[in-house]
């Protein structure tokens, strides 16, 4: 088929490049002409494992372009995705100004029958505004549904080859057949489409993301009522998990989530639903408690340090807000190494990727180390922010030697706290007895 996919953030790369493995012939638009460029000659602006390739192959075998021409885009294609962004407004609510601005671009530019399908996570009601902006603008007959994506950043790309559903919102059984008939090869060992209505295609987004970010936020709470009766959240995870009825997914506590789908999609939500008149009570305190595991992680080391951190150094390992992507939105390490530089620490950070966009953010108010060992040279603490392999089994030895005081403030509970306690380490984790500094 020929597709057309406006936006190339991390889910229209990511659609457009594995429509194309499969064989469609995929014309990616974005109105960065410096993005498009680089993206012309193979170079993916963001880290996400095996996108590289995937681009690079396709484009070679002439399946894949990019253009900043909507309308020749539009007119070359069946299926048009709309794959732009969906910031927060100011009060919370996803701005989708942007969709329907490609949607009109769209309707004055589509010259027969189009199938419109929104990619982008938008609230329940903007495909119906989608089709009213089109239909304003042109007569040309035209259907359009919504396709959700469930991309994990970091795993993107498997996800999309491998689903575990692809859903599909549309209101006619022809279009409905149609987006299933193009999501076929990526279905071969069973058909895991779910044929939904347009709301609820919308709606299975948010909610979706909304229960894992609250089985986060569950664990989070139970890590710091851990750690003021003296068990260990740990121990909990696995008993809990151990229920078929709850599962081991998603039970790791830490400090909060980030990203750019949780924190935005839960604000999104709640403010879907006070619009009708009604309040998530346990989405707000999802929204609530991630904020707060910041501040409690944040206070650990305060209370450690006495208030005091002015002419300390702090070496950091991970800034991502997860492991295999470069992603700082939203990262909880962002709170941290803000509230450090604010208190007077001089700050080494160190991350596998993430090093550039880190560059961009902050500038010169912190140091860069060129290994996570660097990081923490005459330190008189590591903080840990980011679960990457790289960090899981480091030389202990070396790094109390290097260190000025042997203390980690452990955001992931990468280790075991007794084995560093024989090591002379000072280990401050989660959810567990001893991560609770004495002033």
């Amino acid at each position: 088929m020929n597709i057309c996919v406006v936006g190339t953030g991390y889910v229209g790369l990511v659609t457009g490049a594995c429509l194309a493995e499969s064989g469609n012939n995929v014309i990616c638009v974005d109105i960065d002409e410096g993005k498009i460029r680089s993206l012309s000659q193979g170079i993916v602006p963001f880290f996400e494992p095996g996108l590289d390739d995937l681009v690079q192959k396709n484009l070679k075998e002439g399946r894949l372009h990019f253009t900043t021409n909507l309308s020749e885009a539009v007119q070359r294609s069946f299926i048009i995705f709309i794959a732009v962004g969906t910031p927060p407004d100011g009060d919370g609510s996803a701005d989708v100004s942007a969709v329907l601005d490609v949607a009109r671009s769209i309707g004055k530019s589509m010259n027969d029958y189009k199938i419109v399908v929104t990619k982008s996570t938008v609230p329940v009601g903007t495909t119906e505004k989608v089709r009213e902006v089109i239909r304003s603008v042109t007569d040309i007959e035209f259907d359009v549904a919504s396709n959700p994506e469930f991309l994990k950043e970091g795993a993107a790309v498997e996800d999309f080859m491998k689903p575990d559903r692809v859903v599909i919102g549309a209101d006619k059984p022809s279009v409905a057949g149609i987006l299933k008939e193009l999501y076929s090869p990526f279905m071969r060992s069973g058909d895991r489409a779910i044929i939904a209505s347009i709301r609820s295609a919308e709606l299975a987004k948010y909610a979706a993301n909304a229960m894992l970010a609250t089985r986060i936020s569950f664990m989070n709470e139970m890590a710091n009522l851990c750690e003021l009766v003296g068990a260990d959240v740990s121990e909990i995870r696995l008993i809990i998990g151990a229920d078929s009825r709850i599962g081991r997914s998603f039970l790791f506590p830490g400090i909060g989530y980030g990203g750019s789908c949780f924190p935005k999609d839960i604000k999104a939500l709640i403010k879907t639903a006070e619009r009708m008149g009604y309040e998530l009570k346990i989405c707000k305190a999802t929204d609530e408690v991630n904020t707060n595991q910041r501040e409690i992680f944040w206070n650990k080391i305060k209370t450690f340090f006495r208030g005091n951190l002015s002419g300390k150094r702090i070496g950091v390992w991970g800034l991502s807000f997860k492991p295999k992507t470069d992603d700082l939105r939203e990262a909880p390490s962002l709170f941290i190494v803000n509230r450090l530089i604010s208190h007077g620490a001089e700050v080494v950070v160190h991350d596998p990727v993430a090093m550039g966009r880190a560059r961009e953010y902050f500038g010169d108010k912190v140091r860069y180390a060129e290994s996570n060992y660097d990081a923490c040279v005459d330190a008189h603490a590591l903080v840990i922010h980011t679960e990457w392999n790289e960090y899981r089994q480091p030389d202990f030895d070396t790094l109390k030697k290097i260190m000025r005081i042997p203390v980690i403030f452990d955001g992931r509970n990468l280790y075991d706290p007794k084995k560093l306690e024989r090591l002379g380490f000072k280990y401050f984790g989660v959810g567990v007895s001893n991560s609770i500094p004495v002033d």
